[in-house]
């Protein structure tokens, strides 16, 4: 009996789970010139007919309501199912709002971090449980992908590098700055010298007053890597901690080009990039 070939197209969110939202999906026969429009359930789970090899070159298009649209090439075989696993990136303006945990279920470090910081800039006189409970949506996910990330890296004295992080001195959703000691600085350094680190330009990060530049030191991820930028005034340390994307969500998602805007990469993006590829858990879900 024949076996006519198949697509059988998964459509996953950065957890691996099924998206939970139905879509159309384009696709366009690379050799033939035809296009055509397939219904993905909202178990994101369809079989498609197609035609097989040697015709079965496809570009895809899928465009779910909430997430960011991503293509992909396929070569169909001449007979039978050919699977195709399409990951994608939530799209971080349709995110209703997270799901932060509580306080008492941080990691020791960020309950730490928290707790030591007694000025931060939009929430005055806050710290600890009081502070983490006001923060809006954005600067939570930032400072929860960050303090994640800080916690999965290792320094070549085998001490990770939020244990050197004491009180945030400014929080915003893609980086915050944080009082340190010389000693991280110093590490980083010797890091780089290891292999651990890369030493990098500081000049797109803009020091404090009173501050000057003191190094810059980035991780070798290829994607969402722990950037550390020093400053100091001859006394104390101040570190400028984001996470870079590094054109993430076009290879580890396949977003489409025309979906990304050059604007610094949203937390809930980085949380995606996280989850995906370094398979870290930032604490909070994305609520759609």
């Amino acid at each position: 009996m024949p076996n006519p070939p198949k697509l059988t197209l998964r459509l996953v969110d950065a957890a691996d789970q099924p998206i939970s939202q139905p879509c159309d999906v384009m696709l366009w026969n690379q050799i033939t010139g035809e296009h055509l429009v397939a219904h993905a359930p909202k178990s994101s789970v369809v079989n498609i007919p197609l035609k097989g090899a040697p015709e079965g070159i496809y570009r895809i298009q899928v465009d779910p309501a909430a997430y960011l649209a991503s293509g992909a090439f396929v070569s169909v075989a001449a007979s039978g199912a050919t699977k195709l696993t399409v990951l994608l990136a939530i799209d971080p303006a349709k995110v209703k709002n997270i799901k932060r945990p509580a306080f008492d279920a941080l990691s020791a470090d960020a309950r730490r971090v928290l707790s030591e910081t007694k000025a931060l800039p939009n929430f005055p006189s806050l710290s600890g449980s009081e502070l983490f409970g006001n923060l809006d949506d954005i600067r939570c996910a930032g400072f929860l992908n960050i303090i994640k990330k800080t916690e999965h890296t290792a320094l070549l004295n085998g001490r990770i590098v939020a244990t050197y992080i004491k009180g945030l001195i400014d929080l915003r959703g893609d980086r915050f700055f944080a009082a340190v000691s010389q000693e991280l600085r110093d590490e980083a350094k010797h890091a780089s010298v290891g292999g651990m680190f890369d030493e990098v330009s500081p000049l797109l990060h803009h020091q404090p007053a009173g501050f000057t530049h003191a190094g810059s030191f980035k991780t070798q991820d290829h994607y969402g890597n722990l950037q550390l930028t020093f400053f100091t005034n001859g006394t104390d340390w101040v570190a400028d901690i984001d996470i870079d994307n590094a054109n993430g969500l076009e290879h580890v998602f396949q977003v489409l080009h025309n979906q990304l805007t050059g604007k610094p990469t949203h937390p809930y993006s980085i949380h995606d990039i996280l989850v995906a590829y370094q398979k870290l858990d930032p604490a909070y879900e994305l609520e759609i």
